[in-house]
């Protein structure tokens, strides 16, 4: 039987700090969530490898869906610097691990899955461990939640082509968005941060990890 405890201390100590993320509300809270609820049973024994974990087959048309590996992911919430009174917006939540890492570290939480099924599992799994400070919502990704916005902090849940205008539209004055832009070794991790009503983007590190699904490129048509 797997100690999830002790392979979750081993994912801080192994693949987290080692990394640059020293952020200690982020590392408490690595540390405290059960990464193994949010991975279906049969793979579960894989939770915390370094590597991204499928969640859910594709089927019926939809894409497989998975959950960020954890350096990576860790990165990324490290780079919004999150604060104790900041409301985010959670995009692509899958089955609720990032949004529960988000709940320990913002004031409140709104998480947008454009999957029904995956939404009643993260709402399930987020009521599981007691987390109230979060709303699952179903809706397209790529458009965002704009009548709960603006956000303090909006994060992607996956790599994209591009991080679309009606998302950066919903940061709030000093908001920061993170993402994974690019994909397969070309993925970086980058922060796009409102400020004085424009928004610069920086990008932070390398990162290889699963589409979120809806933010392909269009190919224009050349003349």
């Amino acid at each position: 039987m797997t100690d999830f405890a002790a392979a979750r201390l081993n994912m801080v100590e192994s693949q987290i700090r080692c990394s640059g993320v020293t952020e200690r509300r982020l590392i408490d809270a690595l540390q405290a969530v059960p990464r193994e609820i949010f991975v279906p049973a049969e793979r579960q024994g894989f939770a915390y490898m370094d590597d991204c974990i499928k969640v859910k087959d594709a089927a019926a048309g939809l894409p497989a869906r998975y959950l960020m590996e954890p350096r990576a992911f860790a990165k990324l919430i490290h780079l919004a610097e999150v604060r104790e009174g900041d409301v985010a917006l959670d995009v692509g939540c899958a089955t609720g691990y990032s949004t529960a890492i988000l709940a320990r570290l913002a004031s409140s939480v709104v998480a947008l899955e454009s999957d029904s099924e995956l939404v009643e599992k993260a709402s399930a799994n987020l009521a599981a461990l007691d987390i109230h400070n979060v709303a699952v919502l179903a809706g397209p990704l790529m458009q965002g939640l704009p009548k709960q916005g603006p956000y303090d902090v909006i994060v992607l849940d996956g790599a994209v082509d591009h991080v679309p205008v009606a998302l950066l539209d919903q940061l709030a004055e000093g908001g920061r968005l993170v993402a994974i832009v690019g994909k397969g070794p070309s993925g970086r991790g980058f922060v796009y941060l409102k400020s004085d009503g424009r928004v610069s983007k920086r990008d932070d590190f390398d990162a290889l990890v699963e589409s979120l699904p809806g933010f392909e490129a269009v190919d224009s048509f050349v003349f």
